[in-house]
């Protein structure tokens, strides 16, 4: 029981906020293909997949950046007691453990064709790379965004074997959420990321945060608005997209930089958002209205 406790801790299996705002985006990707008015069982089928490859992927990264960052960990109050960084587990079974995870996510990485295999692999180079960038840059964040927002792209991939420009837009746009809700997860750290010297957005804009927040949540809403411009009007799209957009805007009013306990609450919100953006897409072309 204890090593099944040390491995929830480990993988954050505990925390599924982290593994939902992987699977998210790998779910508009595949809500977005054309393809699912005539392969529903084939659709519903890869959304499965990409849920348990998020899970597997993201246990995978949460273990790896503990083994980088362990140094790190200890110096900060929220981090302190990580496995790692508290001595409760070695690298070696850490490292075991990730690249047993990996393995299993590459069983399912190989039911899809090539060129999502391909992009799935090329994934994995992000996402080890991923905690050294707090180390070099001010814009972990958007490293992070780019990293975990890949799924749009290979769950696109996966049913239509090409990239199209629609794909592209909504990547970005994803990117730019995923600025937005983890500038303000990283908010929570900025007394201890300072005194470090680990590199945020979260520091670069804390004079401003709520605008910098306010300004990517924007960006993210625009370049949707202008994917769906042909299918907005009275129907579930746009029902499902306005609760989206409110779920952003609630977060902008609601987060307290200095209140780290309101940070994180308004972080998890991005998993209503999620989903509100995922019927959204998936419901784009049904012809009945509301």
């Amino acid at each position: 029981m204890h090593h099944i406790k040390i491995f929830i801790e480990i993988t954050r299996l505990n925390k599924p906020i982290g593994f939902m705002l992987l699977f998210w985006p790998c779910s508009w990707g595949l809500a977005l293909t054309k393809n699912i008015n005539y392969e529903l069982d084939l659709f519903f089928y890869y959304l499965i997949l990409f849920f348990f490859g998020s899970v597997l992927m993201r246990s995978a990264g949460c273990i790896i950046n503990d083994i980088v960052d362990k140094d790190f960990d200890k110096k900060v109050e929220r981090t302190k007691n990580r496995p790692v960084a508290a001595g409760k587990i070695s690298i070696l079974w850490s490292l075991i453990y990730a690249l047993s995870l990996c393995f299993l996510a590459f069983l399912i990485l190989i039911q899809f064709n090539k060129l999502t295999i391909l992009l799935g692999i090329s994934s994995m180079f992000l996402a080890f790379s991923y905690p050294f960038m707090k180390r070099i840059t001010y814009w972990p964040q958007l490293f992070l965004g780019i990293t975990f927002n890949w799924g749009i792209i290979m769950a696109w991939v996966a049913l239509n074997n090409y990239i199209s420009l629609e794909v592209i837009i909504l990547y970005i746009s994803a990117i730019f959420w995923t600025l937005g809700y983890d500038t303000i997860y990283g908010a929570q750290d900025i007394v201890d990321d300072e005194i470090i010297g680990v590199k945020s957005t979260s520091i670069k804009f804390k004079k401003n945060i709520k605008t910098f927040v306010s300004i990517n949540y924007f960006i993210t809403s625009l370049l949707l608005i202008l994917l769906f411009k042909d299918s907005i009007g009275v129907n579930i799209l746009s029902f499902f997209f306005i609760l989206f957009v409110l779920s952003l805007l609630f977060q902008i009013l609601k987060f307290d930089e200095s209140n780290h306990k309101e940070c994180l609450r308004m972080f998890k919100i991005n998993n209503y958002s999620g989903i509100f953006l995922f019927l959204a897409i998936f419901s784009k072309d049904l012809s009945y209205g509301i």
